[in-house]
């Protein structure tokens, strides 16, 4: 289950990082951002370090990226 979990979540980040580069968009690139932040932290939490999932959600998902969101509706 644990080797599952690792698989699905290292996908994810592997295909957000591509999304991110790939992207001619800038909000697709921030969404495909926020799928990368996300699955960093599905790893953080299958390392057991639940600390650095919340704070990658909290600061980066939910800080960061909203910042970058808002810097290009200016």
């Amino acid at each position: 289950m644990e080797t599952a979990v690792f698989i699905v979540s290292a996908l994810i980040v592997l295909a957000g990082g591509l999304g991110v580069v790939s992207s001619r968009n800038p909000v697709h690139a921030a969404l495909s951002l926020i799928a990368t932040l996300f699955g960093i932290a599905v790893l953080f939490l299958n390392l057991g370090a639940e600390l650095l999932a919340v704070v990658q959600v909290i600061v980066y998902t939910g800080a960061i990226v909203v910042l970058i969101l808002f810097v290009m509706m200016l």
